[in-house]
C-alpha cells in the first residue's frame, strides 16, 4: 500500500480475503488508510466503514425458499433474488485512530455507528 502510495482501501467479499482480515485491518490502521468493506463484520472487527447486503435478511429470505422447496416447489421454478436490504456501518473508533473526521451528514445516513 505504501509502495503504491494508496490513499484508501476497498476490500471485496471473496472468502480468501477474509482469512487475512486481521492483518489487512492492522495494516490499514498502521498506514492510516480509510477503508471501505463489503460487510459489517469487518467494521465490527475494526474496519472503518462498510456498505453491503444485510446477511441476516438474506438468511431469512433463504429460509423462505427452503420452506417452499420442502413443501414441494421445484427449485428451478423459484425466482432468483437480489439482496433486498443493505447496511451502511461506520466505526468512529477507527476513524479517530486514523485521524479522520466523518461529516455529520454521512453519519446521519449510516444504519449503524460504532462509537
Amino acid at each position: 500500500m505504501r509502495r503504491e502510495q494508496a490513499d484508501s482501501l476497498v476490500t471485496l467479499p471473496p472468502p480468501i480475503i477474509g482469512v487475512q482480515q486481521k492483518r489487512i485491518l492492522e495494516l490499514s490502521a498502521k498506514s492510516r488508510l480509510p477503508a471501505m468493506h463489503s460487510s459489517k463484520a469487518w467494521v465490527e472487527a475494526g474496519g472503518l466503514m462498510s456498505y453491503g447486503p444485510d446477511v441476516l435478511d438474506n438468511d431469512r429470505r433463504a429460509a423462505i425458499f427452503v420452506d417452499k422447496i420442502l413443501k414441494g416447489a421445484k427449485p428451478a421454478d423459484l425466482p432468483v433474488e437480489q439482496p433486498k436490504k443493505f447496511e451502511f456501518v461506520i466505526n468512529l473508533k477507527t476513524a479517530k485512530q486514523i485521524g479522520l473526521t466523518i461529516p455529520p451528514n454521512v453519519l446521519a445516513r449510516a444504519d449503524r455507528v460504532i462509537r
